[in-house]
Order: structure tokens, then C-alpha cells, then sequence
């Protein structure tokens, strides 16, 4: 399958925005069209761990710990962190984390945890803030019926007991195609004018690859 596929599971299970602000959960080395069939699990991204991938032809690593959680600036072996970077990288292995992310959702790490501490009534004691983000945009009068109804199917426009919720302002946009474009309305080289639709929705953070394939 592709990396894409994996990741897109994974993600499903513990999205990205459920994630501490410290970390670096998700794709840290790696394509996403690159083709992977064997999975190597650990808690941690060491050298010894991707050595063992290599041994069993595991085309990607998936850790719970992040082996970077912070910027590179040099690549010089030094480091541990550096060299297993290297390493990944020369060998074609792809190195992914998924840490806080799975820490925060129900049946996450904590969650098994509590389970077998045999916790009762146990609940979320720091809930996630700020997950809901706004999307705009401009969309030609003849297609925005088409665009809302995809944003909408995705998982746009809830708000409590509501749903397709969005605003809509008429307008007129401008654009002048170079040689290089392709332009879906408009002639290269001339500036065009578009009566167009601003499009306002808003969608819950842990859906935004969703939303956006959806709008594209």
C-alpha cells in the first residue's frame, strides 16, 4: 500500500490536532506515495531499532516517540537523533510518530492505562480547546451549490444541534492567467473579471485533510 494509506489510518485513529504543542507527531521521514507492506512498532526510533527494520525489510518505523521533536541544523552524525535520520533516509525507511496525539483520545495509551489499573468513571481531565477552524473561499455562482454540498459531506458547517452552516457574500474577483497557467475561466494574458461566491464554513481541526480534499 501507499505510506498515504498507512498514515491516513493511523490519523483516523489519533488525528494530528489532538497532539501537545511541544510535539512533532506524524510523518517525520518519509513520501507519502512511497509503497510500504512490512511495519516495524516501537516506543522509541533508536539506531538499533532501525537496524532491525533493515534486517526485516520494513520499509517504515512507527514509534510512539517522535525521534525529532525540534529543528535540525546540521547533519553531521554527531547525534544520535542525527544519525538515525540518516540512516532511515539512506536505507528508504520511513520514520513516523504517534505520540500525544494517541495519548489524548479515548482509546489511546492513557485510556489502556486507566483499563489496566482498572480505573472506574474514568474521563478526559484536560480536554482539547480550540479545535474548530474557519475555511474561505471563492467559488464561481455556477459551482457553489457543488462546492458547499462536498465541504458538507466532508464534515463542514456543524455547530450544536446545526448543520450545513455556512455565510455567503457576492463579490467580484480579478485574475490575469501567465503563459503558465490553466485557467478554468479567462484567457492568458488578459484580466478577468468573475462574479464569484465567498464561501464560509467552519470544521472541526481533525477533519482538515478531509475538508480539503473535499474543496479541491
Amino acid at each position: 500500500m501507499k505510506l498515504s494509506q498507512l498514515t491516513n489510518y493511523l490519523e483516523s485513529i489519533a488525528p494530528l490536532a489532538y497532539q501537545e504543542d511541544y510535539d512533532n507527531a506524524g510523518l517525520i521521514v518519509g513520501r507519502p506515495d512511497q509503497e510500504v507492506s512490512q511495519a516495524l512498532i516501537s516506543l522509541d526510533c533508536t539506531e538499533a531499532v532501525v537496524d532491525e527494520a533493515i534486517i526485516h525489510n520494513c520499509q517504515v518505523i512507527i514509534s510512539h516517540h517522535p525521534i525529532v521533536f525540534r529543528g535540525l541544523k546540521k547533519f553531521n552524525g554527531k547525534s544520535y537523533v542525527e544519525r538515525v535520520v540518516e540512516k532511515a533516509i539512506r536505507n528508504n525507511i520511513a520514520l513516523y510518530a504517534i505520540h500525544t496525539n494517541l495519548d489524548n483520545v479515548l482509546p489511546g495509551v492513557n485510556a489502556k492505562i486507566c483499563e489496566t489499573l482498572g480505573l472506574q468513571n474514568t474521563r478526559i481531565l484536560v480536554p482539547k480547546h480550540n479545535l474548530l477552524k474557519k475555511l474561505v473561499t471563492y467559488v464561481p455562482h455556477s459551482h457553489a451549490d457543488a462546492v458547499r454540498d462536498a465541504l458538507f459531506e466532508a464534515g463542514a458547517g456543524y455547530i450544536g444541534n446545526y448543520s450545513e452552516v455556512s455565510f455567503n457574500a457576492n463579490g467580484t474577483g480579478t485574475f490575469k492567467p501567465n503563459e503558465n497557467a490553466t485557467p478554468f475561466v479567462g484567457e492568458t494574458g488578459k484580466r478577468h473579471r468573475e462574479e464569484e461566491i465567498r464561501v464560509e464554513t467552519i470544521y472541526p481541526a481533525i477533519a482538515e485533510s478531509k475538508i480539503l480534499m473535499a474543496l479541491v
